[in-house]
């Protein structure tokens, strides 16, 4: 697994080292005692260091069986797993999981399914906590759906959290969706719903840690020919 930074993330990581230097090179010249540049050093230094974190790329590349599979589309923790009504789009039944990414988490998203992507669109809302129920629908959020090789349908939501203030989606109507690939990114605090067909055989439960492109978390059932 090799890791890099997000593109989305390098002016942000270019500005602020500019600022950390800024701030503490005038400090270690003319303050004293030294203690004070030591501790604004290493204060900003931690700060940057949980910048970079954030903003890591990682290449991953699933090794099970890819027919029929449904994979995280993003790091975190799995904070719903239920049977909902899905009505943006699918206007039918569906099994809504939902994974929670914490400040910690990798925030570039994954495509869950193989498939062509049919329909994006983005909502603004609010910027409510994304482990809340109602950000669902009330936070500002993306939605992408993805025709399967097989023919299902499944909708994955990118929804901004708390912090949140820009969700990045990559995946436009035409373009072709594979498990290997980032459909988007999202900016501190966030969460992905996916929405699947009812019958899907889920393989996660609720408060289960997923890897974005690598856990997997359902699995299709062929359409009936």
């Amino acid at each position: 697994m090799r890791v890099k930074i997000h593109h989305e993330g390098t002016n942000i990581l270019i500005v602020t080292l500019l600022f950390i230097l800024a701030v503490n090179i005038p400090l270690w010249i003319w303050v004293r005692p030294m203690a004070w540049p030591i501790a604004s050093t290493v204060i900003w230094g931690v700060l940057y260091f949980l910048l970079v974190n954030f903003f890591r790329s990682p290449r991953r590349l699933f090794k099970g069986n890819e027919t029929d599979v449904v994979v995280a589309s993003a790091d975190g923790k799995v904070v719903a797993l239920e049977e909902t009504f899905e009505d943006e789009y699918l206007h039918a039944p569906a099994i809504q999981l939902s994974v929670f990414m914490s400040i910690l988490n990798v925030h570039a998203n994954w495509f869950p399914v193989d498939g062509e992507v049919i329909y994006t669109r983005h909502h603004s809302g609010r910027f409510m906590a994304a482990y809340l129920p109602k950000s669902s629908s009330e936070n500002e959020r993306s939605t992408v759906v993805i025709r399967t090789t097989g023919g299902q349908l499944v909708l994955v939501r990118q929804i901004a959290g708390a912090m949140a203030r820009r969700i990045v989606t990559y995946a436009r109507p035409g373009d072709q969706a594979s498990i290997h690939d980032h459909m988007g990114f999202i900016k501190f605090g966030s969460r992905v719903d996916i929405y699947l067909p009812v019958g899907t055989e889920t393989l996660v439960r609720i408060g289960d840690k997923t890897v974005g492109g690598m856990t997997e978390v359902a699995r299709l059932k062929p359409e009936k020919k």
